[in-house]
């Protein structure tokens, strides 16, 4: 958003938006007629889980369809739409990863977030390229990295990390943006 005579610019939000952990027991139980839950995900990736992940996500990643399937993560959709009318919101992933997952993941984004603007959707893969004032992801490699501040959005496999500002769901992103 470019800054008017008399406006002040508004902070930036760079914001990861899905967790695919529980996309990827769904499809790994589905293949290996196993019964994994998130419960059993807590404090662990995917691969201390079962060590047959190392070969299957990465698998599971590289199909196209994988992304279009993705849960919209309770509460988000509101929260940002909210957020956008006091910050420039970008919605950041690191498709470089998987490049087969740049068009779904446009897609996705543009099914469930068509209220923001698609030049806000950043497709990268090194996340500190990303000049925003606040970058919410749920990969702490991402947030050492940034120059802004970062807060860790808990998920299964971070949620015994400490030393980070870290928020549990999207009400609790609401109050904490909207106190600044």
């Amino acid at each position: 958003m470019k800054k008017r005579k008399g406006e002040m610019k508004m902070k930036r939000i760079a914001i990861v938006i899905t967790h695919f952990s529980a996309s990827c027991l769904e499809l790994f139980n589905k293949e290996f007629n196993e019964n994994y839950t998130i419960e059993d995900l807590q404090g662990k990736l995917l691969v201390e889980l079962d060590v047959r992940f190392a070969d299957r996500v990465d698998y599971y990643l590289a199909n196209e369809s994988f992304f279009l399937d993705l849960q919209v993560i309770k509460d988000s959709q509101d929260v940002i739409r909210k957020l956008s009318a006091h910050y420039d919101i970008y919605i950041v992933t690191a498709a470089m990863e998987f490049p087969a997952s740049l068009a779904p993941k446009y897609q996705w984004l543009k099914q469930h977030f068509s209220f923001l603007d698609d030049k806000n959707f950043v497709f990268c893969g090194d996340k500190s390229i990303i000049h925003a004032d606040y970058l919410i992801d749920d990969t702490p490699s991402h947030l050492d990295t940034f120059s802004g501040q970062g807060i860790l959005f808990t998920a299964p496999h971070n949620r015994d990390l400490t030393g980070y500002t870290r928020l549990d769901n999207w009400q609790e992103i609401a109050a904490y943006f909207m106190k600044i």
